[in-house]
């Protein structure tokens, strides 16, 4: 690799190629002599669209051929949406930035203009996410709750053509494509917490490349880089992934970072939900902390019932 042309790794999916972009846009304003090269690459959750997320299994279910291209060199860094990243990388790789988060809460977007409060035991709503469905059916056990595959495009088509009367989706995404007016109401996290590292964009790249490691350098955002490692700790010490109910939330006021997490069980019927504040240096710990408590709850008998019994 030259140091002046590099390669961007990315699934080929429209958001995806929004968010490498971001990234090649941010790499050459900052760098003038740097010219990037957008590079997609077919992921193997790209390829499986009949079967539901849950099944298939999620590690690296939409990073691994991206790995497979960094670790070959083919590739000199790779885009993730952050919350698809696993907490473990293969030998040789590392999370080498983020960049500024965006929103970080779902939306509902509802064919019929329902908010969520107004749908009930006849509408039906899609969504992939295990967390996202637990949470809904603690929040209403009536609720009649649909699989959906596929891209934003298509999942708003098969809404639109009678798949369902509404869906759950990160609001980042809609909005990163335009799809503002899409978006019904987005959902508070007392009733929805988010995904760990919701709304972040992760760049993945070779350990001890120095070249690429001072390009990300430049581009990354400091702040998230911190909060999403503290939430990716999270997840790791509960052993989470993203196709299990767990999510967090963050937020940073004057210095203070205040930090929610939740486990639930399948059904909606148990969750553990535990909240800490403390001072924005010490996010990781804060995070980690929260993890014993809802483990002392008793968060990993959930997990293990969910993990030995996924149906």
């Amino acid at each position: 690799m030259k140091s002046n042309n590099i390669k961007i790794g990315t699934r080929g999916s429209q958001l995806a190629l929004y968010q490498a972009n971001k990234v090649k846009d941010a790499i050459e304003e900052n760098f003038k002599d740097v010219t990037a090269e957008i590079v997609v690459i077919q992921t193997k959750g790209d390829k499986i669209l009949d079967v539901s997320l849950s099944k298939i299994g999620d590690k690296g279910l939409f990073t691994k051929e991206l790995e497979v291209a960094l670790i070959n060199k083919e590739v000199d860094m790779a885009v993730h949406s952050l919350k698809d990243l696993p907490t473990f990388f293969p030998e040789g790789l590392e999370l080498g930035g983020v960049l500024k988060r965006a929103e970080v809460r779902d939306a509902l977007v509802s064919k019929n203009g329902k908010t969520l409060s107004q749908l009930g035991a006849n509408d039906v709503i899609a969504t992939s996410s295990l967390r996202r469905r637990a949470q809904l059916l603690a929040y209403n056990p009536d609720f009649k709750i649909v699989d959906i595959r596929g891209n934003m495009n298509t999942r708003l088509l098969k809404m639109d053509n009678g798949h369902c009367d509404a869906m759950i989706m990160a609001a980042t995404g809609l909005q990163r494509l335009g799809l503002d007016d899409r978006i019904t109401e987005i959902i508070d996290p007392e009733i929805m917490v988010p995904a760990v590292s919701q709304g972040a964009i992760g760049i993945e790249i070779r350990e001890n490349d120095e070249v690429i490691q001072t390009i990300i350098n430049g581009i990354n955002y400091e702040e998230t880089m911190l909060v999403t490692t503290a939430e990716r700790a999270f997840l790791r010490s509960m052993e989470g992934g993203c196709q299990i109910p767990i999510g967090c939330y963050s937020v940073i006021s004057d210095n203070k970072f205040s930090f929610t997490g939740l486990v639930a069980d399948l059904k909606g019927e148990i969750s553990i939900r535990v909240s800490s504040t403390g001072e924005l240096e010490n996010a990781k710990e804060i995070a980690l902390d929260v993890s014993k408590q809802m483990v002392a709850k008793g968060a990993t008998e959930i997990l293990e019932e969910i993990r030995n019994n996924p149906n």
